[in-house]
């Protein structure tokens, strides 16, 4: 599937056929996918970057986008992502780009997005990244401003064809250059799914008719002939889907370590933001002012975190106000993709309200879902029904509760929704997943809300440090002035 096929006496070291302008080193399938778009790009306008979350499409995107600028055949870069994953790609532009741009994330009132994109400029690689949302609603601005090429990121956001985003980025698509789609599955609900997705990539693969392309490849029937109850000619829709596409499955990226860590850096709602900041500060003046003790630090820790999960609580006796959707959003669009994917997911979180939204957030979706917390008697039986009902596809723990002892290897990856300040907690949930009885390579995805106190334990954690035993003489560090 466009892939180069290896000699099994010599191995074969790929390499690059122009430079990655990258600050990294490649992995061998990234180093692929780079020159399967570099030929791709030489004949056609759209490439579909099929690659599962894991494997590094960000990194891959961002090198083809460099080479491209550095060969002078672009100067201006649309990226259209997910609300939750716009800023993702500011922070993967800064890890990865070894080339000179300008990126600028779209966020606020729709004025301040459109004087954005009306005074955009500067060095380099001129970049703008927005939600699908707001894409069709700056149709007119972006059309003005021109992009030479458009990444759509997830992109069976646009699967449907008659989708109000979907028509306005058909549209820039076509005045546009060069064209990419990134997605590790591109068809979920049926093989019509290819169609609105490349009719932005390129019209010229499968026409630009759904209708057209519906009878080719649909079979109607039941009433009044206008249900699909099959599909035909199938091998042409696949041959012409694959002949621009490059697929990379994480089980199949050799090259990759047995576990991968991702990191989201989450960005809080204002208002939350605003909550947060005032909450740190008076935690500041009272610790600087009063005793130093470990339950003191822990204490203003906990309703700091708690800010950061989405939810405050201001008096014992009151329930928790939710102030952010930030990362339960994020957290939704990560399971729509590992279920699409047809893997099942592990979800951490430490606080109870967090675990009560992530439940309704499923339930929205229709995903069947097992749960362990501090209130459920029967444990056993809910790792069972995860590890063999192959419906249910997502376990939801809380940390501190299924840190030991439970194997949930049906699951290959593991979303830290929330972190606590143990390190053995953290540890131990890691081995939930990667542990005898696994035969996939695993991904581990923490949530961390920018600029908090998440990212100064998600630090200590990683560096294998517990965060309880720091506090009282780096107290200053987790909790800013």
């Amino acid at each position: 599937m466009n892939e180069v096929k290896e000699s099994k006496t010599v191995p074969i070291v790929t390499m690059p056929i122009v430079p990655m302008p990258i600050k990294a080193i490649p992995y061998e399938h990234q180093i692929k996918a780079f020159n399967f778009a570099n030929i791709i790009f030489d004949k056609s306008k759209g490439l579909a970057l099929l690659a599962e979350m894991g494997t590094g499409k960000s990194l891959m995107t961002i090198s083809v986008l460099g080479a491209l600028y550095q060969q002078s055949k672009i100067n201006k870069v649309l990226i259209v992502a997910p609300k939750s994953i716009v800023g993702v790609w500011k922070d993967e532009f800064e890890k990865f780009a070894d080339f000179d741009y300008n990126l600028a994330v779209l966020d606020g009132a729709s004025t301040k997005k459109a004087d954005v994109i009306r005074h955009m400029k500067g060095v380099g690689l001129q970049v703008i990244v927005v939600n699908y949302e707001s894409a069709w609603r700056l149709e007119d601005e972006l059309k003005v401003w021109s992009p030479d090429s458009i990444v759509c990121d997830e992109s069976t956001k646009i699967k449907n064809p008659q989708a109000r985003c979907s028509k306005a980025l058909h549209r820039l698509g076509k005045k546009s250059n060069y064209n990419l789609i990134l997605t590790g599955t591109p068809i979920t609900n049926s093989p019509l799914d290819f169609f609105s997705q490349y009719k932005f990539l390129d019209d010229s693969i499968f026409g630009g008719s759904y209708y057209a392309f519906r009878a080719k490849h649909a079979v109607l029937g039941g009433f009044q002939q206008h249900q699909i109850v099959g599909y035909k000619n199938l091998d042409e829709l696949v041959s012409k889907a694959h002949s621009v596409a490059y697929r990379v499955k994480l089980k199949d990226a050799v090259d990759l370590p047995p576990f991968i860590d991702e990191t989201r850096m989450i960005e809080l709602e204002p208002k939350a933001q605003r909550i947060y900041r005032n909450l740190e500060k008076d935690s500041y003046s009272e610790l600087a002012q009063g005793e130093i003790t470990t339950r003191n630090v822990l204490t203003k820790l906990l309703r700091l975190s708690q800010i950061t999960g989405g939810f405050i609580k201001t008096d014992e006796d009151e329930l928790p106000e939710q102030i952010s959707t930030a990362k339960i959003d994020a957290l939704e669009d990560i399971v729509e993709s590992v279920v699409e994917q047809g893997n099942k997911v592990v979800v951490f979180a430490r606080f109870i309200p967090e675990l009560r939204a992530i439940e309704r957030m499923l339930r929205k979706l229709g995903v069947a879902y097992s749960l362990i917390s501090g209130e459920v008697k029967d444990r056993q039986a809910q790792v069972e029904m995860f590890q063999t009902d192959p419906n249910v596809k997502v376990f939801v723990g809380q940390l501190q509760t299924v840190g030991m002892g439970l194997t949930l290897t049906a699951a290959c990856v593991a979303v830290f929704y929330s972190l606590d300040f143990n390190f053995a907690n953290y540890e131990q949930s890691r081995a939930r997943i990667h542990r005898i009885g696994q035969d996939k390579k695993c991904l581990y995805i923490h949530l961390v809300a920018k600029g908090t106190v998440d990212e100064k334990v998600f630090y200590a954690l990683k560096h294998k440090k517990d965060v309880a035993t720091l506090v009282v003489d780096d107290w200053r560090t987790l909790i800013k002035k």
